[in-house]
């Protein structure tokens, strides 16, 4: 479920400002989130857990929304193709199966590496 994602920032020090850049470095490893330099490029990335980097938008819109309004939004566009990383295995597993009725637990277990009981129970909770 917390699998690792990068997001690209590129120019990061030119769009917010250096001080800015350092407090949320500060604030990215509190969340187990790494926030650096792409070598010596001015382009930076985060790289950190799906769940991680969620948190860590969170305490960035709670803390200081104004600080970096474009870091944010960044952020959480990076975020968007990752929303299925977000969600606990039972309820992608119950929702795969709404999808596709006719998906099998092969398939399922394949396309998930879950268990034979995990996908009989989301197959069960599916059906009620």
């Amino acid at each position: 479920m917390n699998e690792a994602i990068v997001i690209a920032l590129p120019s990061l020090i030119h769009r917010i400002g250096r001080e800015k850049v350092t407090q949320a470095q500060t604030l990215a490893d509190d969340f187990g989130c790494s926030l650096k330099r792409v070598r010596r490029s001015r382009n930076w990335l985060l790289a950190g857990g799906a769940v991680d980097v969620q948190s860590f938008i969170q305490a960035l819109k709670q803390c200081q929304p104004v600080m970096a309004p474009y870091l944010i939004t960044k952020l959480e566009a990076g975020l968007l193709p990752h929303a299925d990383k977000l969600e606990p295995l039972e309820v992608k597993l119950v929702r795969m199966i709404r999808e596709t009725p006719g998906i099998t637990l092969g398939e399922l277990m394949e396309q998930t590496q879950c268990t034979i009981i995990e996908a009989r129970q989301a197959r069960f909770e599916a059906d009620s």
